[in-house]
């Protein structure tokens, strides 16, 4: 099944600071700004294209509970994940199955922009947090 680069997350501290920098010096549009609160979420959420790439910056807003707050206390402000498009997530999980590799099933969810997604295993991506997303109709 082909993928493609859907949008990359970056986790950091500040939201609108960090929009500063994607909109003022690498040029990005906004595109949108939200609140997950949905356990094993809890992340700020900013929306930006960058000369026609997603960008998703995460913020946390759980210190304690926030899977970004954790990555933030382990590896630092910076990329936390990149997603890949698939045309079935539902037929791309059966692929991983088939190939061995895990998913973290407590993330499989729909964003409020109609996303569907999962992330993998990263003991079975080389460390790399890795979504697979589609968008259906």
């Amino acid at each position: 099944m082909e993928k493609t680069i859907d949008h990359v997350g970056i986790a950091v501290r500040d939201i609108e600071g960090s929009k500063d920098f994607y909109i003022n010096v690498l040029g990005g549009t906004f595109i949108d700004h939200y609140v997950s609160e949905a356990s094993g979420v809890e992340s700020e959420v900013a929306v930006l294209y960058v000369n026609g790439l997603q960008t998703e910056l995460l913020a946390p807003t759980n210190n304690t509970t926030s899977p970004i707050a954790r990555f933030i206390k382990q590896k630092g402000k910076g990329v936390h994940h990149i997603a890949y498009h698939v045309h079935d997530l539902d037929e791309a999980l059966k692929e991983l199955e088939e190939q061995g590799i895990r998913v973290l099933d407590h993330t499989r969810r729909m964003n409020k922009h109609g996303r569907r997604l999962i992330y993998l295993n990263p003991a079975d991506t080389e460390g790399t947090i890795i979504e697979y997303c589609d968008y259906p109709e």
